[in-house]
């Protein structure tokens, strides 16, 4: 029940299965035949999970940038989710659960389906089901409810931590038949309500990683269908972007520290830079009906629809690919360090040429944000 094969060489590498194949390997990519030679045929979901460290290494000195390792971690995931899937499936059919009563399918959510992760992301999940008849519901949702709880329990065992706002599959409001999401969906985007504006707008962002993906592409159609044309949820949509501000102060400094910060030179780039320009794309994109995930493939399509200059979308992808490199970097030395690999990098530790253009890009978010917000 694998969903797409990518079509570019890199994209391919984790279509099948969490370990590639080796052999299929050029010699120029030695540093990646070894890191997957130490991973071994056959490891578990645990170790393939831990090896992700080795993989951007390997990565790394191949010379990859952060963006394209992004995606791979991405797809690497998507495999770990795939092979806990399978496994929960069958461990059910083996317990006399029997196989899926209907069709369905596992949807990853925020970064995971903008194929944006970094190292060490918390699950973000769905699940959409094929319509039944109610009289079913009880029978194929308690189905579902258990394969649910299955597989995120077996992600989390494996080092995916469990959502703690509780956006994943094993929740009802996160596992639905189709027609039910659509009901939702209308409610949701009614009114300009924070909490149904945040509900929906993780839907923005949805992918299938398992299962019918004819069922995700009905759910996105639900989406778009919806949301361009709530008024009032778009109003709200945009107000949530001042939730959280570029990290510049009023006189366009860098402005480091702020609470959870763990020293006074730390800034929050995933909070306050980071994900301001992903805000930003996805409310542009919406409001221009595109349907692209990514948001380098939302920058790109925008310019299409006449949402963005190419000039300034150029500009905002390459800020986009400076702000994944200094997140990766900065996550790589903590987990070496012992420390927690967050979202905040350390201006002290930046050159004078980098603190010069992270600067630039976060003033480039800024404007994006206002504009998003006009």
């Amino acid at each position: 029940m694998h969903l797409l094969h990518r079509t570019s060489t890199w994209r391919s590498l984790f279509a099948d299965d969490i370990v590639p194949d080796v052999g299929r390997l050029p010699a120029l990519l030695a540093p990646l035949g070894e890191a997957i030679e130490r991973l071994g045929p056959t490891p578990s979901l645990a170790e393939a999970h831990a090896w992700q460290r080795d993989l951007v290494a390997a990565l790394v000195r191949l010379d990859l940038p952060a963006w394209r390792i992004s995606q791979l971690i991405s797809d690497h995931n998507d495999a770990l989710y795939r092979r806990a899937i399978e496994a929960s499936l069958v461990a059910m059919q083996e317990q006399g659960w029997g196989a899926p009563p209907v069709a369905f399918c596992v949807l990853t959510l925020g970064s995971a389906a903008r194929h944006e992760s970094l190292l060490v992301p918390d699950q973000d999940n769905a699940m959409v089901i094929a319509d039944y008849a109610d009289a079913r519901h009880t029978e194929i949702d308690g189905y579902f409810q258990a394969l649910g709880e299955r597989f995120t329990a077996a992600l989390d065992a494996a080092g995916i931590p469990l959502c703690p706002g509780h956006v994943m599959a094993r929740w009802p409001m996160w596992r639905k038949r189709l027609s039910a999401w659509q009901a939702q969906l209308a409610i949701w985007t009614a009114e300009r309500r924070v909490k149904r504006v945040q509900q929906a707008n993780i839907l923005l962002d949805a992918s299938p990683v398992y299962g019918e993906a004819a069922l995700a592409t009905g759910l996105v159609d639900g989406v778009m269908r919806h949301v361009p044309e709530a008024g009032l949820f778009l109003d709200e949509m945009a107000a949530l972007l001042n939730e959280c501000p570029v990290a510049l102060d009023r006189f366009g400094r860098l402005a480091a520290g702020g609470e959870g910060a763990p020293a006074e030179s730390a800034l929050d780039l995933k909070h306050r830079g980071l994900l301001p320009l992903v805000g930003a794309v996805r409310l542009l994109s919406v409001r221009h009906r595109v349907r692209a995930m990514a948001t380098r493939e939302r920058l790109a399509a925008l310019v299409m629809a006449g949402g963005l200059e190419a000039a300034l979308a150029a500009e905002l992808r390459r800020a986009l690919e400076r702000l994944q490199a200094l997140l990766l970097s900065a996550q790589r030395d903590a987990l070496r360090q012992g420390r927690i690999a967050d979202g905040w990098i350390a201006l002290d530790a930046l050159g004078e040429d980098q603190r010069l253009l992270l600067r630039h890009d976060l003033a480039l978010i800024r404007r994006l944000v206002k504009r998003a917000q006009a």
